[in-house]
């Protein structure tokens, strides 16, 4: 049967109405950096954890507020001190149509802690993961521990069977390794992946099979890679984008003078600090040969005394840093205001202890720095080689994209001299912070320690902090390692940053803390 055009074309109208349904709307973001990789096992970095997690699930999520709530799990209990038990949730699909059991969640603890994992720090705690029936598992843990669900927000359930038919039972090494979970994903997640272009545009569409009623009325997210700055902002001002997940602090006047857009801004959990690698006999970017210069704790606190944090909170980052002196700022556990206390600059002190370390005319050293990660991140690299220049520590600045950034100064490589790098610990514990980027290397913990660090006093009131439940004895032994921390040096903390987003007016959607962005949330009018 012959067709009119006028025929044709109100069938394409109902067939476009019927493809998106009233409500359903299109969110197109950007950001100056990429995703890492589809797969949640290779990079404990909050980009590519935020993304996947509108994809993948854990048994326990994050509110709003950052409170825990069910997920995969619909309940749990202790049934000993060292065992967890996790009823799972009835009725889940994967979004290829096949069912969610407790078999994928003991594949994905296995997987999770096998050695080519980046993220097995959080579950090292874990002896193992037990199959009870098809909706119930046991977790064991090694000791008791005191935060475990609180360690598992980030433990993005995996299918089985899914992997196994697409080899890649075991994660890959960004950077070193392939596989297909590198570049496609299937969960049981709100959105479902549709397209990847890396550090280009991915693109996800709402998975109409999720088992929890959506807050959201998206039937499709555009994330798009602007990696320049004032390019990003062009974008929001014309409308090609709804929401920007990084703005530069120079156009925050702007944005907020702007008709039809809104700022959003709220302190963040993550820690800007620098960190020196102990762990070589001599540093290949050094003019020092023979020795390693960042041995001696007198050229690292000379390092910190040459910083002038607040000149960089103020004037580079343009007020959106609040300087520190511990490793975990206000709204993580442990955070102590008393000894958040940070030496003034000084510059003559600096120059004095770097004297007595044997470098009266100072040394040479590489610098490595991220320029698409952090609130103004080159930027404060840049400031920093001056203030060092000022004691006769002459930096070499190496500023990369994340990308590159991560996989170099990290596992398996850690080839890094000197590094600044940020943190926001998962679990909104000091203890996250001190097994994963302070105690010693032993392929559990120290995952992140990317300078070799070792403190076998700090390692022990780490193990300590890890198992204790008594809230009095674990916070006095927090409070120390703040101390030892402070003392020794082994890193310099920054500030932490204010978290900035824009977005269009008739865009509502939750800002975090941990500057997770999840879609379940978010609403275009």
């Amino acid at each position: 049967m012959k067709l009119s055009r006028r025929r044709v074309s109100a069938f394409a109208l109902l067939a476009a109405v019927a493809a998106f349904p009233a409500g359903a709307a299109t969110l197109r973001w950007g950001n100056d950096g990429d995703v890492n990789a589809m797969d949640p096992a290779t990079r404990q970095e909050t980009v590519q954890l935020s993304f996947l997690a509108n994809i993948y699930e854990p048994l326990v999520r994050r509110d709003r507020s950052l409170g825990l709530e069910p997920a995969l799990a619909t309940s749990w209990e202790q049934t000993s001190p060292t065992v967890w038990r996790f009823h799972l949730r009835p009725g889940v699909k994967w979004q290829d149509g096949s069912a969610f059991t407790a078999d994928d969640v003991v594949f994905t603890v296995k997987r999770i802690l096998s050695k080519s994992s980046s993220m097995r720090a959080p579950l090292s705690v874990l002896k193992e993961a037990r199959r009870v029936d098809d909706l119930t598992v046991d977790f064991e843990t090694f000791l008791p521990d005191p935060i475990l669900l609180q360690e598992q927000t980030n433990l993005l359930i995996m299918s089985k069977a899914w992997c196994e038919a697409h080899n890649a039972a075991e994660p890959a090494f960004i950077g070193k390794d392939d596989n297909y979970a590198l570049h496609n994903a299937m969960g049981t997640g709100p959105f479902r992946l549709v397209s990847r272009e890396p550090d280009r545009k991915t693109v996800v569409e709402k998975n109409d099979g999720w088992w929890d009623k959506p807050e959201h009325n998206l039937d499709r997210v555009e994330f798009n890679v602007i990696s320049s700055a004032p390019t990003r902002v062009a974008a929001l001002l014309s409308g090609e984008v709804d929401m920007i997940y990084s703005v530069p602090p120079q156009d925050i006047a702007r944005i907020r003078q702007t008709d039809g857009l809104k700022l959003l801004e709220t302190p963040e959990l993550r820690t800007i600090y620098l960190s020196f690698n102990v762990s070589r006999d001599e540093l290949p970017s050094s003019d020092v040969k023979g020795r390693n210069p960042f041995r001696d704790v007198k050229v690292r606190q000379a390092v910190g005394l040459a910083i002038d944090e607040p000149i960089i909170a103020s004037k580079v980052m343009l007020g959106l840093g609040h300087p520190t002196a511990e490793m975990w700022g206000p709204g993580v556990t442990g955070y102590d205001a008393a000894l958040d206390v940070r030496p003034k600059a000084d510059p003559a002190k600096a120059k004095q202890l770097l004297a007595e370390a044997g470098y009266p005319s100072g040394f040479r050293i590489g610098l490595d720095c991220p320029n698409d990660r952090y609130v103004m991140d080159e930027q404060i690299c840049t400031a920093i080689v001056s203030m060092l220049a000022r004691v006769g520590v002459k930096v070499d600045l190496n500023a990369q994209t994340k990308s590159k950034f991560f996989t170099k100064i990290g596992a398996p490589l850690y080839d890094t001299d000197f590094y600044m790098l940020g943190w926001t610990p998962s679990t909104y514990d000091a203890h996250n912070v001190l097994y994963t980027l302070l105690a010693t290397r032993n392929g559990r913990r120290g995952e992140i320690n990317d300078g070799g660090y070792s403190n076998p006093a700090l390692d022990e009131l780490t193990e300590k902090i890890g198992v204790e439940t008594d809230p009095a004895k674990r916070t006095a032994m927090i409070r120390e390692t703040i101390r030892i921390v402070q003392a020794d040096a082994p890193v310099i903390p920054l500030h932490q940053q204010v978290i900035v987003w824009a977005a269009k007016n008739n865009v509502d959607l939750a800002q975090p803390a941990d500057n997770f962005f999840p879609y379940r949330y978010v609403r275009v009018k």
